[in-house]
């Protein structure tokens, strides 16, 4: 296969403009050039084709210096969906790659269907007023086992409950079949409850002039008393923090005022710098809630994994709360560069969604876009949405707030009366407790049919595996009596391995974090994320290591037991 070295290099250079530098800067070129090369030696590997164009989108070196330099692909120009991957590399030799592209074949280029014809077949499945003029891209779909011709139909809109929609449907361009679809909007829950509009809070302030970073005290709704990172603008302050992002953007909190769509709202101002008073009549106290648990999102990546802020470069994000009415969900949007926080019905049954380990899980939704960009469909929409409940409680036990103690149940604090935690989100250490929501619930165990659920239902057997592998075939304190009578050790295995010993959680966190960024592409399924997590483990704490057998035992134990080669062996391997 042959490059065309003019337009791989200009295709390098814009994508080192805005990869994650996890690489020195001085050493990044020449870790794409070695990678460069490798690409170029090893198409049949790739499964490569004549018309395949390469982008460099991140580069990460490991503890053993191996280097992870991740591609996506295009064919003829178009986008191949699914076509990406990651080249492993030592010293210059290939080591592995990690891809879910099956074939080599490429389809005719000739399309039968339209895109007019696709916008019309993907606007009778997205059944709702739409906002804009739907769009339509060709594009390579190479997520099956054959990649075919298929456009690539985008619709905009509000669903009913006031969730914003960015819908993708993938129109086959021979038979006008859909072959796949998800969202760009990434929810934290499959529904939302009523709201009620929150009474007034302080504004004002002008344009601020020659800011200045600060320190504010934050009355929350959650968490008690708070320190917030925000900025001195002479003659008041704005809840922007100038520690946590950079020129390009710090991180900052704006009230959306209950409206929807992609309004930015206004960013909240105060006289003091003591912001919200602890209830919901003031507007500034979810704020609080939700800058703060930011801010430790960005802290705990940045201590725990040395990645500064979402995009690994330090741009801050917005969060936006106060978002409609009778709206009781969050979300993330790549489009906004954001995270969005609905009212609930404050508190008749359910709080502002503003909770940490909420807060945790949507920013990770942005980390997990920056990085693997895990597709929100199927298996790999299922490993997205673990991946935030994963990174989420890990934010939890972080911060050690002892308003809200770290623990394995996704948004408990929402819920009034809840001392029992009988009320949840999501059960990460038994995820089918959720049944009680309806006929459609998280299984505890994988099996085939696992990806035709709702992302938000098979994210629990990643949810599980990562409970298991922390700590084990134990029942979580405070649980296992009364409501939780029918919790034993038999109950939390799927194999009957009631002698599971976990490994803690830092190090369950450290692995996937590892496989998340140097493993997952973004069509990996529960198969690959076992050999992901089992190549991190090896390189965090070595093959054959007891953290590397717990790995593998931990997903024994949710039913994920085989699985193909991810990471290829080669022969000229050097060990």
């Amino acid at each position: 296969m042959k490059l065309q070295a003019s337009l791989l290099g200009l295709a390098i250079a814009s994508a080192l403009a805005f990869a994650p530098a996890q690489a020195a800067n001085g050493n990044r070129a020449d870790i794409v050039n070695r990678a460069n090369a490798l690409v170029s030696a090893q198409p049949a590997i790739l499964h490569s084709n004549a018309g395949d164009r390469f982008v460099v989108r991140d580069v990460v070196v490991d503890r053993l210096g191996t280097e992870h330099v991740r591609y996506d692909r295009t064919w003829n120009g178009l986008p191949v969906l699914g076509g990406d991957f990651i080249m492993h590399s030592r010293n210059g030799q290939l080591t592995g790659v990690s891809q879910t592209l099956q074939s080599a074949a490429r389809p005719n280029l000739t399309p039968r269907i339209s895109a007019d014809q696709a916008i019309v077949e993907a606007g009778a499945k997205f059944g709702m007023r739409f906002s804009g003029v739907p769009t339509s891209r060709m594009v390579i779909y190479a997520r099956g086992a054959t990649p075919v011709l298929a456009h690539d139909v985008v619709y905009e809109g509000i669903k009913q409950d006031q969730t914003p929609t960015r819908m993708h449907y993938i129109v086959d361009a021979n038979s006008g079949k859909i072959l796949d679809r998800w969202d760009d909007i990434h929810t934290n829950r499959t529904a939302s409850t009523g709201a009620a509009r929150p009474g007034p809070g302080r504004q004002g302030g002008g344009t601020c002039t020659s800011p200045a970073a600060a320190t504010g005290t934050g009355a929350s709704l959650f968490l008690g008393s708070v320190t917030i990172g925000t900025t001195n603008c002479g003659s008041f302050y704005q809840m922007v923090d100038r520690t946590r992002g950079s020129s390009a953007g710090y991180n900052a909190t704006h009230d959306m005022n209950n409206k929807t769509g992609n309004s930015m709202g206004d960013v909240f101002t105060d006289a003091d710098n003591a912001w919200g008073s602890g209830t919901l009549s003031n507007r500034a106290t979810v704020a609080v809630d939700a800058h703060y648990g930011i801010a430790m999102t960005w802290d705990y990546y940045k201590n725990k994994h040395s990645r500064n802020g979402i995009d690994g470069i330090g741009t801050g994000a917005i969060s936006r709360v106060h978002y409609g009415n009778n709206y009781g969900n969050a979300f993330w949007s790549d489009g906004c560069y954001c995270m969005t926080f609905g009212d609930g019905d404050n508190g008749a049954t359910i709080y502002p969604l503003v909770s940490l380990d909420v807060a945790g899980h949507e920013m990770s939704h942005g980390v997990t876009s920056r990085t693997a960009n895990l597709t929100y469909s199927g298996e790999s929409g299922g490993l997205n949405e673990a991946t935030s409940d994963i990174f989420g409680t890990m934010v939890e036990f972080y911060a050690n707030n002892a308003s809200d103690p770290g623990d394995y149940v996704m948004g408990e604090e929402l819920f009034p009366n809840n001392s029992t935690m009988s009320e949840a989100i999501r059960w990460m250490f038994k995820p089918s407790l959720d049944s009680k929501y309806g006929s459609t619930y998280s299984p505890d165990c994988y099996s085939g049919s696992l990806g035709s659920l709702d992302v938000h239902y098979s994210s629990g057997v990643a949810n599980h595996f990562f409970y298991l592998l922390a700590e084990g075939a134990v029942v979580p304190a405070g649980f296992g009596a009364g409501t939780w009578a029918n919790l034993t050790p038999s109950s939390l295995v799927c194999n009957g391995n009631t002698g599971l010993v976990g490994i803690g959680k830092d190090k369950a966190a450290a692995i996937w974090y590892a496989a998340l960024t140097t493993q997952f592409t973004s069509s990996t399924n529960y198969a690959q994320a076992r050999t992901g997590t089992l190549a991190a483990a090896s390189t965090l704490y070595g093959a054959g290591s007891a953290e590397y057998n717990a790995v593998n035992a931990a997903w024994a134990a949710v039913n994920v037991n085989a699985a193909p080669v991810v990471q290829q062996p080669l022969p000229q391997r050097r060990r």
